[in-house]
């Protein structure tokens, strides 16, 4: 037991340089602390992370309970950056800083809305599966590596996009597949594109306490989801509304239940048949549904 419990305290000092990981040793050491592979290191996971990476840079018996509690704060408050008490993979690759370009994919600029995200889904699913596949999230990553990134003290128009090689391409595919490709098939499903390109905020959520919205608020709403400003929420944006309710309401969202969703919305709102949701057509079912919660 106690050799065990030794070869465990001594995992991520194995690595040479923990601040400069190779996107391998990244996975490697996931995988390793989110023992159950839910997507987070948490609980019990996350302690012994902590233990170890201690043990990396100070000598434990130095270091009373109570200043490993204080230094396991300082980390939470520095990486946790949504404040869920547990650690995810672009946290962690924040506080491990891997080497390589790899540590740029944790760093994309999270999206502002699902109308975003369900633009970018649209613009890489270019089969219409349903689904993010091998070479489709190949081309996602070499267009996100190779977007010119904007650095202090360096004009715009000096920065050069970075080429990466094919080879590196293809094995940092493989190893976004491996992190989060939760069922295994080769391919990405909504739900799991959306760990790798989470967005900001559901909108909806904000409103998740009222049981009423006043028209101040569904104006709000609306002007959030009408992104273009048309006047009507259509496309993406009606796409992006729903997955915002459906998460709201936890409900399952893939592309299938994204179009059903959308048809039935459609049948209920789109009083002229025109393919869209204007604002009094969307009025109608928002406030009145609130409006019937409030009596309820």
């Amino acid at each position: 037991m106690a050799a065990s419990k030794s070869k465990q305290k001594s995992y991520i000092a194995g690595f040479k340089d923990i601040s400069r990981l190779t996107a391998d040793d990244f996975l490697r050491v996931w995988e390793h602390y989110d023992a159950d592979g839910n997507g987070f290191i948490e609980g019990k996971e996350l302690r012994e992370f902590f233990t170890e990476l201690v043990e990396c840079h100070d000598n434990p018996e130095a270091i009373s309970p109570q200043m490993f509690d204080e230094m396991c704060n300082c980390f939470m408050e520095a990486y946790d950056e949504n404040a869920d008490g547990k650690i995810e993979m672009k946290e962690l690759a924040e506080l491990l800083r891997p080497e390589e370009n790899f540590l740029l994919l944790f760093r994309t600029e999270e999206l502002r809305s699902s109308v975003e995200f369900m633009e970018t889904w649209r613009k890489y699913d270019t089969d219409k599966s349903g689904y993010i596949e091998a070479a489709e999230l190949k081309s996602f990553i070499k267009d996100l590596l190779e977007k010119p990134r904007s650095e202090p003290g360096i004009d715009a128009a000096e920065e050069v996009p970075e080429t990466i090689t094919e080879e590196k391409l293809t094995k940092y595919t493989n190893i976004m597949l491996k992190l989060f490709d939760r069922n295994g098939d080769g391919k990405l499903e909504i739900k799991e594109m959306t760990r790798l390109l989470p967005v900001k905020e559901n909108f909806l959520m904000r409103f998740e306490k009222k049981k009423q919205l006043s028209r101040d608020e569904f104006e709000n709403v609306f002007a959030h989801y009408d992104k273009d400003g048309n006047g009507t929420i259509e496309g993406d944006e009606l796409s992006g509304f729903l997955k915002d309710l459906m998460e709201h309401e936890n409900e399952n969202v893939d592309v299938d239940s994204l179009q059903s969703g959308s048809q039935a919305l459609l049948s209920i709102c789109d009083v002229n048949k025109d393919g869209r949701i204007q604002k009094d057509e969307l009025a109608m079912v928002l406030l009145h549904q609130s409006s019937r919660t409030d009596k309820d």
